[in-house]
């Protein structure tokens, strides 16, 4: 008798991987229209994180026609706080000062008008507790592990095993995953995630789109004085401390009794491999604009994780036999905005919509193309499709000039015309790297404990926590070319670009070494991107391991 054959099995509908804005939304929406349908169906939520919202990292400004749409009373269901933005701000940043460029003559799509600023971890558990109450089971501490496949159709997932020791043995503590089997499994895992990569690979799905690109973003939450504290505040910038080949940026928004969200993207597609985004967005924090909201404040909270930045022409085929991809999965964020979870709800009620009528008919057997087709005809693909050629003009002429030309495009769009084609993404994120001796190595000044900080300090704020006796889930393929290349060519930027000090390479008495502390990851997935020859692989661990975020 195999594996496969000894694990315990339950049958369910409608399997989805991933408790975030889709996979809730999905949920949801296909709970709603069951029910008008007079319909029995069984949905089935897995979640990695020990709870819902556990590893939910936003900045969020949040617009709220995906609400609208799921829930358009969504108000009156006691909401988390949702604060309004009446003020917004974009800065140009020099070392020392800063240009504010006028909202006139800002892009419409660029305004954040009736958005409103909160904690995307609490929204999610918010609306996690509006699916339970419809009867949909969410099981958090629960990461799908490997995928079911008959006759090359998805056939659900095998949830991770509990209880393996560090040397693959079983402790008395084992518990064998089990299977979730399903007539459609969706994949809502967020960006880069675990199976829905195994996924678009297996069916071949980004055949006709570009490669994905991505950002890495770090956030911190901070509860500031009083009279530092401006409600409804939105504030952007993008220049310093980032050199004008280095595309980001970063955000703060007020919401709440005197907290700020603060954060920083760095675009993956960066050159010089000792560059760090993480000390980039502690020297970000001393700038003389963000020291006049900080002073006197304290940080409450920390977490990293990347962003899909691809855009337009570069979300996957969205169908495959026996399932979906939703939200993030997709790479439905809207780069320029930086938001992307008002088109992940919206994505996942087009699924949910689609695959009813397959429950109706009857013809749950087969893909279910109707999505894709919806999709094209949806506000998402238009929204990504105004702003499709941002990120590769920013890429290719640098932030003064790459930003003023996507401006000009954008605006351009909003009256109806704009550039006739669609420009390329020219590399993926793993291949822009320079080798070490082709750059100036960048050095950064020591956190000062008030503004700028230490990594180690920042991911116990993560309340990040694995079991240390389990298999390590962040596996290097091949040690020596690790060495060889990431180091010996690379300088090591593992060191570098991970955001918790996962990685470490130790030069003791002459013999280097690679260290591995999977205990701080937080989840983010850089490593499975930016490693210049891709062989660093990102896993799940046990269940409920990772980050604890609260209010992010």
């Amino acid at each position: 008798m195999n594996d496969v054959q000894k694990r315990d099995s339950i049958e369910v509908d409608v399997v989805i991987i991933g408790a975030g804005p889709a996979g809730l939304a999905t949920a949801i929406r296909l709970k709603d229209q069951a029910t008008i349908a007079n319909k029995e169906i069984s949905i089935t939520v897995l979640e990695k994180g020990s709870e819902v919202g556990a590893h939910i990292l936003s900045g969020a400004v949040v617009d709220p026609i995906g609400l609208d749409q799921l829930l358009p009373n969504w108000k009156e269901l006691s909401p988390p706080v949702m604060s309004q933005v009446t003020d917004d701000r974009f800065y140009v940043l020099g070392p020392a000062g800063s240009m504010r460029i006028p909202n006139f003559l800002l892009p419409r799509l660029m305004s954040n008008h009736n958005c409103y600023a909160t904690s995307l971890s609490n929204v999610v558990k918010w609306l996690a507790s509006i699916a339970e109450s419809k009867g949909i089971d969410i099981y958090p501490g629960f990461p799908a592990s490997k995928l079911i496949f008959e006759e090359d159709v998805v056939k659900g997932v095998i949830t991770g095993d509990f209880g393996i020791s560090k040397d693959g043995n079983t402790k008395e503590s084992f518990m064998q995953g089990m299977e979730i089997r399903a007539k459609y499994t969706i994949f809502a895992e967020g960006a880069r995630g675990q199976l829905a990569k195994e996924v678009i690979a297996k069916y071949n799905l980004d055949s006709d789109s570009d490669h994905q690109k991505y950002g890495l973003g770090i956030k911190e939450l901070w509860e500031i004085p009083p009279e530092n504290h401006k409600p409804g505040l939105v504030q952007h910038t993008m220049g310093w401390p980032l050199d004008n080949k280095t595309g980001g940026g970063s955000f703060m928004y007020h919401f709440d009794k005197n907290l700020v969200s603060v954060g920083f993207v760095v675009h993956l597609n960066y050159s010089n491999p000792t560059l760090s985004p993480f000390n980039e967005f502690q020297k970000f924090k001393t700038h003389p604009l963000m020291k006049d909201y900080l002073t006197n404040g304290k940080r409450l909270s920390y977490g990293a994780r990347v962003i899909s930045e691809g855009g337009y022409q570069s979300v996957p085929k969205l169908t495959f036999p026996g399932g979906l991809l939703v939200g993030c999965s997709a790479g439905l964020v809207n780069v320029p905005r930086i938001k992307g979870s008002h088109n992940a709800i919206l994505s996942g009620m087009i699924a949910a919509d689609e695959i009813m009528k397959k429950f109706i008919s009857n013809t749950t057997n087969e893909e279910v193309f109707g999505y894709q087709k919806e999709y094209f005809k949806s506000s998402i693909s238009k929204e990504l499709a105004k702003v499709r050629n941002v990120k590769p003009l920013w890429s290719r002429f640098g932030t003064v000039i790459g930003i003023m030309l996507g401006g000009i495009d954008m605006w351009m769009r909003d009256i109806g015309i704009g550039l006739p084609f669609t420009l390329s993404h020219k590399n993926s994120d793993y291949q822009t790297l320079k080798n070490i001796d082709q750059v100036k190595i960048i050095e950064y000044p020591k956190p000062d404990g008030v503004f700028s900080f230490d990594k180690l300090s920042s991911v116990y704020l993560s309340s990040t926590n694995h079991e240390e006796d389990q298999p390590v889930h962040l596996n290097v393929t091949d040690t020596n070319l690790q060495l060889s290349s990431e180091y010996e060519n690379f300088g090591g930027p593992s060191q570098h670009y991970c955001p918790a000090g996962v990685y470490e390479w130790i030069n003791q008495d002459g013999v280097i070494s690679y260290q591995i502390n999977a205990q701080n990851c937080v989840h983010c997935k850089t490593c499975d991107i930016k490693d210049p020859n891709q062989n660093i692989i990102w896993k799940a661990p046990e269940g409920g391991g990772g980050p604890n975020y609260s209010n992010m």
